[in-house]
Formats: structure tokens, C-alpha cells, sequence
């Protein structure tokens, strides 16, 4: 567990020049002062993030990746309507200091935000973390997207930020498709019979909330000392949809290991003090009013899918050349794990 991840130099291909960047914010973001030095986030497959160091104040930068892009995708003119929402009705985000959409300054669209001092966590055992403070931890966790699910979306001004319904078919669908269209990453049989069962077993009924798309430990600033979450971070993934496919995501955790994203299968969740997946379920349904959770693992294989779609679009730009993340190529070569671990939980909810 650290402060904030590792930066470093940015490699040529994502490189961000500090004098036009200084004079656009010098123009557009209150109180700013120079110089300026740039260093790029290690952490982030999508959108490259960069950390902006200046004698009086820290800033962070996103921006969109240079080179083609998937229509649609890499969207953060979105990031900064919900974060900017969301920090107005008092969730936990970082303030918006300015959005570019001019390529000329650095070379693609950006925005810079306030950069939240605090830690954020990429081992899901929290191993800095004292053992008897570790259940409150994954608790505040779980409020806070409960919170966030319990918002209302028109009041924040959102009611137009996706469609509500049918948000599982949709998704389903919609990471289908990618997965299908992106012909430089290949095809794989195990993922094509996923494309073909999943919809067949979308759970009756229907939810819509604003959801997060990617809400794990990593994705989230805590306070120095406290847990308690000050920001929740990456909102790339966010729409209105449904709760519990939200919420599925961020329990799956307990079925992914860790070399793929901070996961928590194979460790000992008794020694360590954390809470087991059916706790993480009691939790949530307790914040949230719910009695429980039908069609569980249906929802854990449905997300299990998405994020190898998602790491199938990161093989596919790695081959492109495209890829962001120095760990791009580690994620890709994940690709076919995921799928077997989506396998599972698809036979489990058949």
C-alpha cells in the first residue's frame, strides 16, 4: 500500500509537454503557478494518468490515449459530468479543476483534477493495514458504493447520463460486439459460448442507478489514517445501470487472483480478518435495504465476462501498439484465465 502509485518518465508515445500544459492551465485552472513537472502514473489501462507537481500544489491529469480509438470508448468529457455531479452532492471524488478538448495543447483531450492526498490500496489483503482494522475497511467500501447506488440520478442532473433499462442485456452486448469487432486480438471458444449463454440467463426484472463500472480497492483514495474512503477514482466505466451487476463487480474480488487485479482468491480471509464474500453480501444489503441478492452468481459470471472483454481490448492494443499501461501486456496474457474463471461462474448460475 502506498500514498499514490509509482510515476515515471512517460514513455515517447505518451509523453506530455509541461510549457503548453502550464499555459493552458495557467488560463483555466484558479490558482495556478508554475513550473510544472509531469510524471505519468503506472497504474491505469485506458486512460494514461499523470501526476502535475508544482512548488505550491499536486494536480492529476487524464487524458485520452494517443492513436486510433475504439468508437465511444475513452470517453472523459463523462468523467468530468458525473465527478463533477458527484462531488456537488458530497460523494467522495476529487474536484475538477478544467476540461481540454483541444488536441493541440498536449495532443489528445484531457482534465485536470485535485490530486487527494491519502492512500490507495493494490492488494486487496490490505496487508498495511492492522489486522483488527481490516473489517472496517471493506465496510466503508461497501457503503460507499451503496451510497452511491442511493443516489438519484435525475437530482444530480444525470438523468440523461445512459439509458436505465435493460443494462445487463445491454452491457452483454455491447462488450459482444468489441469483443467480436476487434479482429487483431482474435477469437476465443470458451469466450464465444459466454457471448452465447450470458443472455440467455439475464435475471427477470430490472434496476437503474448510477453505477461506477470498475469500483474496487485500487480505484479509491482512503484517508491517511482512518478507513474511510475520500475519493473514489476512474469513473471511464460509469452509466446508469443496474445496482447489483455493480455491485457484483466489486465482490468479485473473491474469485480473481490477485496477478490479475487486487483479488483475494487463494488467500486466508479468516487469518487475514476479512470479511468472506458472503459477509461483503450482508453488508451491502444491509446499506441498501435488500434482504438478499437472488441470482448471485450469475452476476459475478456476467462481470467476469466484462473484464475479459475488457482485457481483450487491452490485448488488442497492445498488438496495435496503443496500449497505455506498462503492465498492458501482463493483463492481456490474463485474458484466457478470466475466461475460464467466467466459465465457472456461468455453470454455477446455469
Amino acid at each position: 500500500m502506498s500514498a499514490l502509485p509509482d510515476t515515471a518518465a512517460a514513455r515517447d508515445a505518451f509523453a506530455v509537454e509541461a510549457a503548453p500544459l502550464a499555459g493552458w492551465m495557467a488560463h483555466h485552472v484558479e490558482g495556478f503557478r508554475g513550473p510544472l513537472a509531469v510524471t505519468r502514473f503506472s497504474g491505469g489501462q485506458s486512460n494514461p494518468t499523470y501526476r502535475l507537481r508544482t512548488p505550491f500544489r499536486d494536480y492529476v491529469l487524464r487524458r485520452k490515449p494517443p492513436g486510433p480509438l475504439v468508437p465511444g470508448a475513452h470517453a472523459i468529457e463523462r468523467e468530468v459530468k458525473v465527478q463533477a455531479a458527484l462531488g456537488r452532492a458530497g460523494f467522495p471524488v476529487a474536484r475538477i479543476h478544467g476540461l481540454c478538448e483541444d488536441p493541440s495543447v498536449i495532443g489528445s483531450a484531457f482534465y485536470v483534477m485535485e490530486h487527494v492526498e491519502g492512500r490507495i490500496v493494490w492488494d486487496a489483503t490490505f496487508p498495511d493495514v492492522p489486522r483488527q482494522d481490516r473489517p472496517a475497511h471493506f465496510l466503508a467500501m461497501t457503503r460507499t458504493l451503496a451510497a452511491l447506488h442511493r443516489l438519484d440520478p435525475a437530482a444530480l442532473g444525470l438523468s440523461d447520463y445512459g439509458r436505465p433499462g435493460n443494462y445487463v442485456a445491454r452491457q452483454i452486448e455491447r462488450w459482444s460486439r468489441q469483443y467480436r469487432e476487434d479482429a487483431v486480438a482474435g477469437r476465443d471458444p470458451r469466450m464465444d459460448r459466454l457471448v452465447e449463454e450470458l443472455p440467455r440467463l439475464v435475471p427477470p426484472g430490472d434496476e437503474a442507478a448510477l453505477v461506477h463500472g470498475d469500483f474496487r480497492c485500487d480505484n479509491m483514495i482512503f484517508h491517511p489514517a482512518e478507513p474511510r474512503v475520500l475519493a473514489v477514482l476512474d469513473w471511464e466505466l460509469s452509466t446508469l445501470g443496474h445496482p447489483l451487476a455493480d455491485f457484483a463487480y466489486h465482490a468479485m474480488m473473491y474469485r480473481i487472483p490477485p496477478r490479475i487485479v487486487a483479488g483475494l482468491d487463494g488467500a486466508d480471509l479468516a487469518a487475514l480478518n476479512i470479511p468472506d464474500e458472503g459477509g461483503c453480501i450482508a453488508a451491502y444489503c444491509e446499506a441498501t435495504g435488500r434482504s438478499g441478492i437472488p441470482h448471485w452468481d450469475f452476476y459475478v459470471a456476467f462481470n467476469i465476462f466484462r473484464l475479459a472483454a475488457i482485457f481483450h481490448g487491452i490485448k488488442g492494443r497492445v498488438l496495435r501498439g496503443t496500449a497505455a499501461s506498462p503492465q498492458a501486456r501482463e493483463r492481456a496474457e490474463s485474458f484466457p484465465h478470466l475466461v475460464a474463471l467466467a466459465i465457472d461462474a456461468l455453470e454455477r448460475a446455469a
